[in-house]
């Protein structure tokens, strides 16, 4: 009888070579949440009632910032592609020209964002003092604009040319200087006057400024970013910013779609906005090892493409979904086991808003966190292996209904009209990545297969 062999994918050339790569872009993609986390720990010990402030000015920024990161995607999968083909060295024309959009794309954002943030936020129905805070936070956070797309540009490039591990390096600096801005400006060490949400806003600033000048030095040195490259094909830069495109649509679908329910959880009350926003910022940490995985099997699966490679492409598709459910259903289990101790370490044990205890509320709330983690995951890595393979608009059109068309009507429904507050809020995030991870696990599977029968023709 003879032994069934392992699938391809399953060979530990395949798992070593995801490891490699996932594992260093997920510890510093952690760092972007890490920030964040430290941000709410310290307003959670400071000033509890204040998170709700910070939460909303994401509303704009999220979008943005998804926007932004989507459309700079491009740089990473083209650098990979030339990576794929042994022509790396040619990849400084592909990151100049998206440093350069960063740039403008920050500084744009920023005058949009600025003096719009007070009109938007009264529009929304809130009460004029929640406005202003939330209004005062964005118009800090809109300062940093430029400094999170260069990171962001410099960061995917990095990755690209298999180097995650200096951006690594650079971003755990950043989160131990944002710590050091946060005991500053939040909690009022030295010469500073507490300032709250606020001093979170300009902590982030701050950090996202400094960190320009750190990444820009080593791509300076350790890259051919600025070396002399020669021209690409005629649709290069069409097909670069295309291909970040459909990626910047699904972003801005997501994460506009998670920062709106934070909008509708303040229509609720600020207890619920608190709460909920402590749950989606442990899930938001859960999702960046899975943001890792995706990424390095959206690089697996453009290197492969770039040299035509139907089995390679299947193969890195295929050990990227697995991976993502493993690593999900081990995030799952230990946020559900240890979700007391979570809800303890954001906020103190006897923190009562209104009239709630936020830790027991927050402990309740991660069981369902603990489920919708693995479907967070699979939508991303399956939505990212499909853009690189070209696929751009459909996983876009997933991401919209999943978000908007779906997750925020169910959020309203019920999380406001049927009174569960924070629980049906975070039902209605559980319902967005189970159907967006469906469909898109569903569609990688099927243009993986395509591809391979038409290099087999």
């Amino acid at each position: 009888m003879t032994q069934r062999a392992w699938p391809a994918w399953a060979r530990a050339s395949q798992i070593t070579d995801l490891l490699r790569l996932s594992v260093p872009i997920a510890v510093t993609r952690a760092s972007m949440m890490l920030m964040g986390l430290t941000d709410a720990i310290v307003l959670g010990r400071m000033a509890p009632g204040e998170l709700p402030f910070v939460l909303n000015s994401w509303l704009p920024l999220g979008i943005a910032l998804g926007f932004g990161m989507g459309i700079l995607l491009g740089v990473q999968v083209l650098t990979s592609e030339l990576m794929g083909s042994n022509r790396g060295h040619e990849s400084g024309r592909v990151f100049r020209r998206g440093l350069w959009f960063a740039i403008a794309l920050g500084a744009g954002l920023t005058v949009i964002l600025y003096p719009l943030a007070g009109p938007l936020f009264h529009s929304l129905g809130f009460a004029p003092d929640v406005a202003e805070s939330v209004a005062s936070c964005t118009r800090i956070l809109s300062l940093g604009l430029i400094g999170f797309m260069v990171t962001t540009v410099c960061g995917m490039y990095l990755e690209a040319l298999r180097r995650p591990l200096i951006s690594t390096a650079i971003m755990y600096g950043g989160v131990v200087v944002n710590l050091v801005f946060n005991i500053l400006f939040v909690a009022g060490a030295g010469p500073f006057e507490p300032m709250g949400a606020d001093g979170v806003a300009w902590a982030t600033t701050g950090t996202r400024t400094l960190l320009i000048v750190v990444f820009l030095i080593a791509i300076v040195f350790l890259t051919p970013a600025f070396a002399k490259s020669p021209e690409g094909p005629e649709d290069e830069t069409k097909r670069q910013f295309s291909v970040g495109l459909g990626t910047a649509i699904s972003n801005v679908a997501e994460w506009g779609g998670f920062n709106f329910t934070y909008v509708i959880a303040t229509w609720i009350s600020l207890q619920v906005n608190t709460v909920y926003g402590y749950a989606t910022q442990l899930m938001g940490l859960a999702f960046m090892a899975f943001l890792g995985i995706g990424t390095a099997t959206s690089v697996r699966v453009a290197e492969a493409y770039g040299r035509g490679d139907a089995q390679g492409v299947a193969e890195a598709s295929r050990l990227g979904v697995v991976a993502t459910v493993l690593i999900g259903l081990i995030i799952g289990l230990l946020m559900f086991v240890f979700r007391e101790p979570l809800s303890l370490m954001l906020v103190r044990g006897d923190a009562v808003l209104g009239d709630m205890m936020l830790a027991p509320a927050l402990a309740a709330l991660l069981i369902t966190v603990a489920i919708a983690v693995t479907f967070d995951g699979l939508q991303a890595t399956a939505s990212m292996a499909l853009r690189a393979q070209g696929m751009i608009w459909l996983p876009s059109a997933i991401h919209v209904g999943s978000f908007f068309a779906l997750m925020i009507p169910a959020g309203y429904w019920l999380g406001l009209i049927q009174g569960r507050g924070a629980q049906g809020m975070i039902e209605a995030a559980l319902l967005g990545v189970f159907v967006a991870a469906v469909l898109q696990v569903a569609l990688l599977e099927y243009k993986t297969a395509r591809f391979y029968q038409k290099r087999a023709a």
